[in-house]
This record gives structure tokens, C-alpha cells and sequence, in this order.
């Protein structure tokens, strides 16, 4: 019987706990690659603890593809991921499969936190299994790029000055047409 690859969860993970047991399922495993993702904390500076203009919001660009003047110190206090039950696991599980017919890959594991999150909360983790590295990373930044622009998850930022649901930035459709994986969920603006 096969593991289930792809889990849509509220609760946080433990990377260690779900690498080895990715890592279980095949004794031919020979290299491992995983991405956590996590909510950044744009509200403050690391060694100065105080409030900074830092990274504008994700979604929020200019007509050109940079950071929008008005997003540009936005402080975020919380972050919300919704997603249709059912329908997002069967796309991310079509996109392993893709991921396994592109690479040589031995396995893969997908975990997407939904529901309210906090700057410094881990979101999400795509581990991925081969034989050599190569593969694992290619395939590892195949499915990133997927998840950022193709799977169904609507993100919302909750602000000082109120909520705001965050758009696809150009950069990540870009990414995902190396792939081939048609992306123009910015071009809506």
C-alpha cells in the first residue's frame, strides 16, 4: 500500500519526522531535497527589533513587476490560506505524478498549512527522494514552482489598515515557464 503524498493540514509539522518517513518507503533513496516555506515577518528588522520598511507584500507589485509605493512597509500581522477541500489534493497529487514522469525521483511529500498563520509559522514543505541530488533538487524546484502559480490556494494578508487577498507575482509565473507550466495569474492587474 502506498503513503499518501500531499497533505492539506492546520496543524504546524516536524521536517525531521516527515523526511524520514519519506525516506522509509525505499532503500534506494540516496539523496533528499525539501523547501520550507514559511510566513516571513516583514514588521522587524531582526537585530533592531524595530518596525522597518522591508519587503512589500508578495502578491503587491507595480504595472512593471516591482513593489507597489503603497505596500512598501506594510506590516502583517497574520496570514490566511483557504483551499477546496478534495480539489487541491488531487492537483498537487497530478503534479507529483508530473514531477515523477520529468525526474528520476524515488518519492515526494507535499504539506500546505491552511488556515489562519503568523509570521515565523513554517506553510508548507516539498520534500522530494532519488538516487542522486540532481533529480531531487530539479524535481523539488519543479513542484515550488507549480505550487506557487498553479495550485488552488487563496492567500489572504491581514494588515494595520485591513485584509487584502495577495495576487501571483510575475516573478513566480516566470519560474513556472521554464517548466512549461503555462502561468498568467499576474496579468489579471
Amino acid at each position: 500500500m502506498s503513503q499518501p503524498r500531499v497533505f492539506i493540514q492546520t496543524q504546524d509539522f516536524d521536517l525531521q519526522a516527515e523526511i524520514a518517513a519519506l525516506r522509509a518507503q525505499d532503500a534506494r533513496v540516496g539523496a533528499v531535497c525539501s523547501f520550507i516555506g514559511t510566513v516571513r515577518d516583514r514588521n522587524t528588522a531582526p537585530a533592531l527589533g524595530t518596525a522597518v520598511p522591508s519587503l512589500p507584500p508578495e502578491g503587491a507589485l507595480s504595472p512593471r513587476g516591482g513593489p507597489s509605493a503603497k505596500d512598501v512597509g506594510s506590516t502583517i500581522t497574520s496570514m490566511e490560506l483557504e483551499h477546496y477541500p478534495g480539489m487541491t489534493e488531487k492537483a498537487i497529487e497530478a503534479m507529483i505524478d508530473e514531477a515523477h514522469r520529468r525526474f528520476d525521483i524515488l518519492g515526494a511529500r507535499v504539506i500546505h498549512r491552511v488556515g489562519l498563520l503568523r509570521p515565523l509559522d513554517q506553510i508548507m514543505m516539498v520534500a522530494v527522494t532519488s538516487a542522486h541530488r540532481g533529480e531531487s533538487f530539479q524535481a523539488c524546484e519543479f513542484l515550488m514552482d507549480y505550487l506557487k502559480t498553479q495550485a488552488p490556494f487563496w492567500k489572504k494578508e491581514d494588515t494595520p489598515e485591513g485584509a487584502r487577498w495577495v495576487d501571483a507575482r510575475v516573478a513566480d509565473d516566470k519560474a513556472a515557464q521554464r517548466w512549461g507550466l503555462a502561468s498568467d495569474n499576474s496579468a489579471a492587474r
